[in-house]
């Protein structure tokens, strides 16, 4: 049996194992979206493979999303259709005016 070695810096060190980032993640996502996404990301001095990586080990370690995630009831998906479909809009000619419906 021959000893795990791992090239680290150029050198090959006996007995250390190193984790290869082999696996590739491919999704279809909004280019604005992305574009925002990835703007964010320079900004906090993040990669696009870093902020992923740290996402994945967030929902790792938290055992589930980092946000809640709910289904709908039955009248927020009725809203939702209607709003597909183009159904029940109104338009108002101001902020007030639309403020004044909600009194």
């Amino acid at each position: 049996m021959y000893p795990i070695c791992a090239t680290l810096g150029g050198e090959f060190t006996k007995g250390v194992t190193a984790m290869t980032k082999t696996a590739t993640i491919r999704a279809r996502i909004e280019p604005e979206l992305k574009l925002q996404a990835e703007e964010l990301f320079a900004q906090l001095g993040l990669s696009v493979t870093q902020a992923i990586t740290l996402f994945y080990k967030q929902v790792t370690l938290q055992k589930g999303l980092l946000f809640a995630v709910r289904i709908p009831n039955t009248e927020t998906l009725k809203a939702l259709q209607h709003a597909r479909d183009g159904e029940d809009f109104r338009e108002y000619a101001s902020v007030e005016e639309l403020r004044a419906r909600f009194k």
